[in-house]
């Protein structure tokens, strides 16, 4: 857990820190633990990756890279054959690698990791834009890399390019099918079932994904993508019980990575890394400053994007356990030369990770595209279900920066049957008054029925985009996702909401009675008409009548 937060405080992806844990465990450590098994490793090493890339997709917001997508797709497609081109000749002529060689490194390297770039990226406050665009190329990328390693990999004469970009295209569009129908139908699935505990939500939101990633490989479609896009739609569903499923996938997410990193580090012998040192630092030289930049330039230049912005995305093409774990498939294919292409890669991804990462904030300033980090936040918003009261309750916490501070209860304008019933501040709870003002750090309970569920949503988050004034302001109040933030404890406050629906209906019935007062004001005829008839049942006919002619 030290290490946990040592890496998380000083913006450095956790490979190093746990590469270096297995490093010392391995050969020539403390330990001495020998372990040799690349075909274990790859194994591992996969699955470890299907949970990154699943905690990844649940904490994309796709607000956010909806618009980066076309850049994104593009970067990971033509982007990964100018990367692997590139890099294999410089591994060519100026290491001396044979070319099989080379296009293995080329293309091992040119995949951005997923876990890499999740944790450096959501510290570093850069445009949406820029954060959507690597998020998903990271992503996305991994598909044709694995397909163009496992084709350098095979015994034999490697396949024609055009053969290559058919493969490529048809296992892409297979992985894509299959998880936007997987993501769609779970996320369904959940939102209309109700599971017998909600301990059960986070379990089964990643037993989809990892569905996903297994109806991909089995029907030769690329799992990874599968589970990329199914977890992404899983992740912007407003699904029941969101802020704890957040939590599990991150710490699996964690978990992966610990054991991923200690195992590919127990894999490698540091004393045969001496002789690949500086190879390893040609290559990834020719790689950072020559093939990225290329790269990022010739994809996106249909884009119309700054070149700071480009600028930033060449130096931000983080490389994490991925490469390593690529670099493990010719070592099973028995290829010639593989231990020596898994040295290169390790070295090359640890000395540029720990040149990348640290810089990365220093750079987005330099350039003046870092973002001001006290922009308003957007509210996090839990929902529990309450499927006996078909209705369901909203824990939402007011962030620092939220314009909803300042705001009174009542200027929330909540549709109605949604109400705000209760308000902590201060680890004190009471019932709010129409005129109490909120402030920022409250966390409120907003009991809301089924049809305005989403409307109360919606205005909650318009409120906190624009204050009070958000309608005029034109801030539609759209339900976009967030980073759900922790909200208070909603099992303890199912209690309150018993006697507070009673609240609820108290009102209901108090704004029927006005409006009967009022059709009685203004309909004299049609009380009289009513009045002839004593019996219940006529005149409930005539009332109903009056209303109807009203």
């Amino acid at each position: 857990m030290a290490a946990v937060r040592i890496s998380s405080r000083s913006g450095l992806p956790s490979l190093l820190l746990y590469l270096g844990i297995g490093i010392a465990m391995g050969q020539d450590g403390f330990f001495d633990v020998k372990f040799d098994n690349a075909e274990l490793t790859q194994v591992i090493g996969y699955a470890a990756l299907v949970v990154i890339l699943a905690e990844g997709g649940l904490g994309t917001k796709w607000k956010e890279i909806k618009p980066a997508l076309p850049a994104a797709v593009v970067l990971s497609l033509v982007g990964v054959g100018v990367s692997v081109g590139v890099t294999a000749a410089g591994a060519h002529y100026l290491v001396g690698l044979e070319w099989r060689q080379a296009l293995i490194i080329g293309a091992v390297v040119s995949s951005t990791d997923a876990a890499a770039v999740f944790s450096v990226l959501r510290k570093v406050p850069l445009p949406a834009r820029i954060t959507g665009v690597l998020e998903a190329e990271s992503g996305f990328n991994d598909a044709p890399v694995v397909i163009l390693v496992v084709a350098f990999s095979t015994v034999g004469p490697v396949d024609h390019w055009y053969v290559l970009v058919g493969e490529i295209a048809l296992e892409l569009a297979i992985g894509a099918a299959i998880g936007i129908a997987v993501g769609w139908l779970g996320s369904y699935g959940l939102r209309h079932v109700a599971l017998p505990a909600s301990g059960l939500y986070p379990i089964a939101v990643m037993a989809i994904a990892v569905s996903a990633y297994a109806a991909g490989a089995m029907l030769h479609g690329s799992g990874f993508l599968a589970v990329y896009l199914a977890a992404m739609i899983l992740g912007n569903a407003k699904l029941p019980h969101w802020p704890a499923t957040r939590g599990f996938a991150d710490g699996l997410g964690w978990l992966a990575q610990i054991g991923m990193f200690v195992l590919l580090g127990l894999l490698v012998t540091p004393h045969d890394l001496i002789d690949d040192f500086w190879p390893a630092i040609v290559v990834g030289l020719v790689l950072t400053v020559v093939a990225r930049p290329l790269e990022v330039f010739i994809s996106l230049a249909p884009f119309r994007l700054p070149w700071q912005e480009k600028a930033l995305m060449s130096w931000a093409g983080l490389r994490g356990a991925v490469p390593i774990i690529l670099a493990t498939i010719p070592m099973v294919s028995g290829i010639e030369g593989s231990t020596r292409v898994f040295n290169i890669v390790f070295v090359l991804v640890v000395v540029y990770t720990l040149i990348q990462g640290p810089t990365l904030p220093w750079l987005a300033k330099a350039l003046k595209i870092a973002e001001d980090p006290s922009e308003a936040a957007d509210l996090g918003i839990e929902s529990a279900p309450l499927e006996r009261l078909r209705g369901h309750l909203l824990s939402v916490a007011i962030p620092a920066k939220s314009k909803m501070h300042g705001v009174e209860v009542g200027e929330l304008r909540l549709p109605a049957g949604a109400a705000v019933t209760l308000v902590v501040r201060d680890d004190n709870s009471f019932v709010p008054a129409p005129s109490t003002v909120l402030r920022r750090g409250d966390e409120l309970l907003v009991v809301a029925t089924d049809p305005v569920r989403d409307a109360a949503e919606a205005r909650l988050r318009a409120i906190g985009e624009g204050g009070k004034l958000a309608g005029w302001l034109g801030t539609n109040g759209r339900a976009a996702e967030a980073e759900p933030l922790t909200g208070p404890n909603v099992a303890g406050a199912l209690k309150a909401v018993k006697n507070l629906g009673r609240t609820g209906e108290a009102k209901k019935h108090g704004s029927r009675a006005r409006e009967a007062r009022y059709h009685e004001a203004g309909h004299r005829e049609a009380k009289d008409h009513g009045s002839k008839d004593q019996g219940s049942k006529d005149h409930g006919t005539k009332d109903h009548e009056a209303k109807a002619h009203h």
